[in-house]
C-alpha cells in the first residue's frame, strides 16, 4: 500500500516521545462505568466525567491509560475515547503544544497497539476511537498534521485490524466533512471545503490507490474490510474525482464483486453512488450505458432467476439510480438544444423500461419500492412529449397494471393488529398513488378506462372474489377522484365521457350490494368512497336510503368492528353535511334509527357501548345538522332538539348528584368524564347553527338555556373541579357564540364559581372567555367587568406570587403562560373601549396593574409578553395621555412608559434575531410614537433635556435620534 513518510511534519510518528504525566484515575468512579453498577456509583462516574472535561490536564491520565493499555474493561476505554473525544472538541485550542502533540501520540500509540491484540477491540470502541482521529483531523489537517493520512497508513500497513480502523476512520471522517444531517455553522462549512480542496490537491489519489490495494487483497478473504472498504468508495466518490474510480481497473473489480454472494450488496450500492455523481451530461449517458452492458451480458437483467430479495433490492435501487441518471442527462440535453445528444439519451431510458417493470412488478415491496422514482420520471418525460408511440403508449399501460396489481393487500396483511409491516405497506401505497396521479397527468382516458374495466369484471362477481381484489377495485375507483382533478368534487358535469363513466361505477358500488362484503377493508372502502363523491347523490338522489341504510345497520354504525363503527360515525357526518339539502325526507327516521347510539353510557351499568364518546360526538353533531337544516318550522326544530338534548340534561342531574355522594376517587373520576361528555355532546350539537341557520330562528334558545341551567350548578362542585370546569367553559364559549345576549344573565355567577380555588390552568382557560365576552358584548358587560376586575386580578395576582422551586420548569412555564393570559385580558379591555373598568378601580388598584405592565414589558424575558404589554401601553396613551386624561397619568408616562421604551431593549435577554421581539420592538416605537402624538413638543423636551442624558447619551447621539425619529 502506497505510504509516504512524514519528514518534517509536526506528525504523530515520533522517535521523541513526549514526556507523560504520572497522573491516576479514580478507580472507584470508573467502578460506576459498568452497567450493572448501583445508582450511586454511576452517579460518582458521571460526576467524575464532569470533573476531567472541566480540568486542564487531569484528562491526561484517560490519554496514558489508552497509550499504555492500562485497562482491559471496555467500558473504561471507551470513556476514555469519550474524555479525548471532548477535550478535541471543545478545548483543544486551550490546550499547550505538547498537550496537543500528547494527543496525536496517544492515538497512534494506540493503533499500533491494535496491530498486536490478541483479540481486536469491540466495534463501539472501535467507532468512538475513528470519531475521535476524524475530530483530530479536521482539527489539525490544514496546519499541524497535513501528514495525517500517510501516518496512519504508516502505522497500519496491510494488516486487516489496521485497515478495520483505518476504513472506519475515513467513514468518520466522511461523516465531519459531508454528512448533510450534521448541521455546520458557515465557518465549518468553509473550514471543510478548504480540507476537502486540500485532500484533492495532496493525498486523494493516494488514498484511492490504498482502496484498490486493500480490495485486491481482501476481496476473496476478508468479506467484513471488503464491504467496509466499498462503503468507503462509495461515499468518497460525491466529492472526489470520478476518474480515479469510474475506469477500467475499478469498474471491473466492482462488477467482479458483482458475482461474490457477500459483496454484491455493497458493491451494488457503490455502482449506485458512482452512478449518482453529478457530471456532464453526455459523460453520464456513456458511463451508465457502458456499464448497463456490462450488466446485462453478465446476466444481472435476468432477474426472474435472481432469489436473494435483499440483493435484488440493491439492484432496483442501482437500476434506479441508472435510470433516474439517464432523464437528467436528457432533460439536461434538451434545455441546452442539442437534439440529438437528447434523443440518444431518451433511447437509452426506453431501452431500460422493460427491467424497470420486471422490478415495478416484483412481489417484494422493497424491490418494487426502490424503483418508483424512475418510473415516475420517465412518466414525466412522456408528458412532455407532443405524442406517443406506440411503444410508449404500451409501456403507460404495462405501468398502469402493475400499479394496479401492486396496490392490491396480500394475505398475511393484519387488519386487527396493524404493526411495522403494515404501516410500510401503507407507506408503499401513497408511493404508488403517486405514480397513479402521474399515469393520469400522461393519459387520462386510458387511466380512467383501464379502472373501469378493472372495477366492473371486479364487481360483477364480488361474491366470489377474494377481497383484497374487491378492495382494491373500490380503491381504485376512490383513488380517481384525486388523480383526474375538478373543482369543489364536480365530478359528474362537464366533460360527458368522463362523467357518464364514473356516474356508472358509482352506480355499480351502491346498487351491487358490495357494502355486505365481509371484511373491514371493503366495507371502510365502500364508505370512503361513498363519501368522496357525495355529489353523485345530487345527481342520482334515488340511492340515497341504501346508502343511508348501510350507514345505519350492521354493515356501518353496527358493525362488528369498531374500528368500522369508529370511521363510519365521521364518514356519517360528512355525508349527511355535504347533503343536507337531500335529506328532509329522512331526518325524522334517522333520528330514531340512532336513538340508540346517543345513550350516555355511565360507568355504573356495566353496558359498553358501540361507539366510544369521541365517535358519539360526530353522531350529535349529525343529529343537530339534520334538525337545524331540515326544511320544517321553528316549533318543530325545537321539539326535535329537545327531544336530542332532554336525556342528556336528565343524565347529568342524576350523575352529578352520584358524583356529590362518591367516596372512590377512581368513580369520581369515571362519573365527572361522564358528565364531560354530556356537556361536550350538547355543545357539539350547536355547531350545526350558522348565520342563516341561528339558535333564535330555530327556535332552539330556550332549549340551550336549559342546557345551561342545568350544567352551572357543576362548577360549584368540590369534586373532580378540572375536568368538570373545563367541560362547562367549552359550553359557555358555544353559547357566546349561539345565544348571544341571552346568555349574559349566567355569566356573573358561572365566573364566581371559576374563581374559586383556582390554579394557574383554571386561570389561563378562563380568562379566555372573559375575552371574548368582552370583545363581543364590550359596553353590555361593562357593568360585569366592574364587578370582577379586581377579583379576577387578586387571584391571578396570588398565583403569581406563589413561591415555586427554583428548577421547577413547568411551574414557571404555567406561570410565563398565566402572566400572557393577564396581559391578554388587559388587552382586550382597553381595545374594546372599555377603558373606564380599569380607571374605576381606584387610584391604588389603577396603579399597581399599571406597574405590573410596565414590569411586563422590561422585566420578563418574554416577547409575546412584552409586545401585549407595549400595544396595551400605547392605547392607555392614546386614550389618557392628553390634556384631559385622569390626574397623574402624565406624570406615570414620563416616569414609567418613557423609560420602559429604551430599558427594555436594552436588556441582554432582547434578541432581535428572534421574530417576537422585533414584533415587540416595533410595538415599543409604536408607543413612543403615541407618547410624542399624544404629549408634542413637552415630549420632545423631557427626553433632549432630561432622560436620555440622565442615561448619559452623549448629545450628538441625542441629535441623531431625533433626526431618525422624524417621520
Amino acid at each position: 500500500m502506497f505510504v509516504e513518510p512524514s519528514v518534517g511534519s509536526e506528525g504523530a510518528c515520533r522517535s521523541q516521545q513526549t514526556p507523560r504525566t504520572a497522573a491516576r484515575m479514580d478507580e472507584q468512579a470508573l467502578l460506576g462505568l459498568n452497567p450493572n453498577a448501583d445508582s450511586d456509583f454511576r452517579q460518582r462516574a458521571l460526576a467524575y466525567f464532569e470533573q476531567l472535561k472541566i480540568s486542564p490536564d487531569a484528562w491526561q491520565a484517560c490519554a496514558e491509560a489508552l497509550a499504555q493499555r492500562t485497562y482491559s474493561d471496555d467500558h473504561i476505554k471507551f470513556f476514555c475515547f469519550q474524555v479525548l473525544e471532548h477535550q478535541v472538541k471543545y478545548k483543544y485550542s486551550e490546550l499547550t503544544t505538547i498537550q496537543q502533540q500528547l494527543i496525536r501520540e496517544t492515538l497512534i500509540s494506540w493503533l499500533q497497539a491494535q496491530m498486536l491484540n490478541p483479540q481486536p477491540e469491540k466495534t463501539f470502541i472501535r467507532n468512538k476511537a475513528a470519531q475521535v482521529f476524524a475530530l483530530l483531523f479536521v482539527t489539525e489537517y490544514l496546519t499541524k498534521w497535513p501528514k495525517f493520512f500517510f501516518d496512519i497508513l504508516s502505522v497500519v500497513g496491510l494488516n486487516s485490524r489496521g485497515v478495520d480502523l483505518y476504513l472506519r476512520i475515513l467513514m468518520a471522517i466522511d461523516s465531519e466533512l459531508v454528512d448533510r444531517d450534521v448541521v455546520h455553522t458557515s465557518e465549518e462549512a468553509r473550514r471543510n471545503t478548504l480540507i476537502k480542496d486540500t485532500m484533492r490537491e495532496q493525498c486523494i489519489p493516494n488514498l484511492v490507490e490504498s482502496w484498490y490495494q486493500i480490495l485486491q487483497n481482501y476481496q476473496y478473504t476478508n468479506s467484513e474490510v471488503t464491504c467496509q472498504c466499498l462503503e468507503v468508495v462509495g461515499a468518497y466518490v460525491s466529492w472526489i474525482d470520478l476518474s480515479l474510480i469510474a475506469n477500467d481497473r475499478f469498474i471491473n473489480m466492482l462488477l467482479g464483486h458483482m458475482s461474490i454472494e457477500v459483496l454484491r450488496e455493497e458493491a451494488c450500492d457503490c455502482l449506485f453512488e458512482i452512478v449518482n455523481k453529478g457530471m456532464d451530461p453526455v459523460d453520464k449517458m456513456k458511463l451508465v450505458e457502458s456499464l448497463c452492458q456490462v450488466l446485462q451480458s453478465a446476466g444481472f437483467f435476468s432477474i426472474d432467476q435472481e432469489e436473494d430479495v435483499d440483493f435484488l433490492a440493491r439492484f432496483s435501487k442501482l437500476v434506479n439510480g441508472m435510470g433516474q441518471s439517464l432523464i437528467v442527462s436528457w432533460t439536461k440535453l434538451i434545455k441546452n438544444g442539442d437534439i440529438k445528444n437528447a434523443q440518444e439519451a431518451l433511447q437509452a431510458i426506453e431501452t431500460k423500461v422493460a427491467l424497470m417493470l420486471q422490478l415495478l412488478i416484483h412481489e417484494d415491496d422493497d424491490i418494487s419500492s426502490n424503483i418508483i422514482g424512475f418510473c415516475y420520471d420517465y412518466l414525466h418525460i412522456l408528458k412532455q412529449l407532443t405524442v406517443l408511440s406506440d411503444q410508449q403508449k404500451a409501456n403507460v399501460e404495462a405501468i398502469m397494471l402493475a400499479v394496479m396489481k401492486k396496490l392490491t393487500y396480500d394475505e398475511e396483511y393484519n387488519f386487527e393488529n396493524e404493526g411495522e409491516d403494515e404501516a410500510m405497506f401503507v407507506e408503499y401505497r401513497k408511493q404508488l398513488k403517486l405514480l397513479l396521479d402521474r399515469l393520469a397527468q400522461v393519459s387520462p382516458e386510458l387511466l380512467l378506462a383501464s379502472v373501469r374495466r378493472v372495477f366492473s369484471s371486479t364487481l360483477q362477481n364480488w361474491q366470489t372474489t377474494r377481497f383484497m381484489e374487491v378492495e382494491v377495485a373500490i380503491r381504485l375507483l376512490y383513488m380517481l377522484a384525486e388523480a383526474l382533478p375538478v373543482s369543489h368534487g364536480a365530478h359528474f358535469s362537464g366533460d360527458v365521457s368522463k362523467a357518464s363513466a364514473l356516474q356508472d361505477m358509482m352506480r355499480t358500488l351502491v346498487t351491487s350490494g358490495v357494502s355486505s362484503y365481509q371484511h373491514t377493508s371493503v366495507t371502510l372502502e365502500f364508505f370512503e368512497t361513498v363519501v368522496r363523491y357525495e355529489k353523485f347523490f345530487t345527481v342520482e338522489p334515488q340511492h340515497i336510503p341504501c346508502v343511508l341504510m348501510a350507514f345505519l345497520d350492521h354493515r356501518g354504525l353496527r358493525h362488528a368492528s369498531a374500528k368500522v363503527r369508529s370511521r363510519t360515525a365521521y364518514l356519517f357526518s360528512r355525508f349527511v353535511k355535504s347533503l343536507n339539502k337531500q335529506m328532509n325526507p329522512f331526518i325524522e327516521d334517522i333520528l330514531n334509527r340512532i336513538q340508540d347510539l346517543l345513550e350516555l353510557s355511565p360507568p355504573e351499568n356495566g353496558y359498553q357501548s358501540l361507539l366510544s364518546s369521541d365517535d358519539q360526538l360526530f353522531i350529535y353533531e349529525t343529529a343537530g345538522v339534520l334538525i337545524v337544516n331540515s326544511e320544517y318550522p321553528a316549533e318543530r326544530k325545537q321539539a326535535l332538539m329537545r327531544n336530542l338534548l332532554t336525556p342528556l340534561m336528565e343524565k347529568f342531574k342524576i350523575l352529578l348528584e352520584k358524583l356529590m355522594l362518591a367516596q372512590d376517587e377512581e368513580r369520581q373520576a369515571s362519573l365527572a368524564d361522564c358528565l364531560n361528555h354530556a356537556v361536550g355532546f350538547a355543545s357539539r350539537t350547536s355547531k350545526a347553527f350558522s348565520n342563516k341557520q341561528t339558535v333564535k330562528q330555530c327556535g332552539c334558545s330556550e332549549v340551550y338555556l336549559d342546557c345551561l341551567q342545568t350544567f352551572l350548578p357543576a362548577l360549584s362542585c368540590p369534586l373532580q373541579k378540572d375536568v368538570l370546569r373545563s367541560g362547562v367553559r367549552t359550553f359557555l364559549h358555544r353559547m357566546i357564540i349561539c345565544l348571544e345576549e341571552e346568555v349574559l344573565p349566567f355569566i356573573p355567577s358561572a365566573s364566581e364559581h371559576m374563581l374559586k380555588d383556582c390554579e394557574a390552568k383554571d386561570l389561563q382557560e378562563l380568562i379566555p372567555l372573559i375575552n371574548q365576552i368582552t370583545a363581543k358584548f364590550k359596553v353590555q358587560v361593562s357593568p360585569f367587568l366592574q364587578q370582577m376586575f379586581m377579583p379576577l386580578l387578586r387571584a391571578i395576582f396570588e398565583v403569581l406570587l406563589r413561591p415555586a422551586e427554583d428548577n421547577d420548569q413547568s411551574a414557571a412555564l404555567e406561570k410565563q403562560m398565566l402572566r400572557r393570559s393577564y396581559f391578554a385580558f388587559l388587552q382586550t379591555v382597553t381595545g374594546s373601549g372599555m377603558s373606564e373598568v380599569v380607571a374605576n378601580q381606584g387610584a391604588e388598584n389603577v396603579e399597581r396593574v399599571l406597574v405590573t405592565v410596565i414590569q411586563g414589558a422590561v422585566e420578563y424575558p418574554d416577547p409575546i409578553a412584552q409586545k401585549t404589554c407595549f400595544i396595551i401601553l400605547s392605547k392607555l396613551v392614546e386614550l389618557w395621555g392628553g390634556e384631559d386624561g385622569p390626574v397623574g397619568f402624565a406624570d406615570f408616562v414620563y416616569k414609567h412608559i418613557v423609560p420602559a421604551c429604551f430599558l427594555a431593549p436594552l436588556k441582554q435577554t432582547f434578541d432581535l434575531a428572534d421574530a417576537q421581539t422585533v414584533l415587540a420592538l416595533s410595538e415599543c416605537a409604536v408607543t413612543l410614537k403615541t407618547i410624542h402624538l399624544k404629549r408634542g413638543p413637552e415630549c420632545v423636551q423631557y427626553l433632549q433635556q432630561e432622560y436620555l442624558p440622565s442615561l448619559q447619551v452623549a448629545p450628538e447621539i441625542i441629535q441623531v435620534f431625533f433626526q431618525r425619529a422624524k417621520p
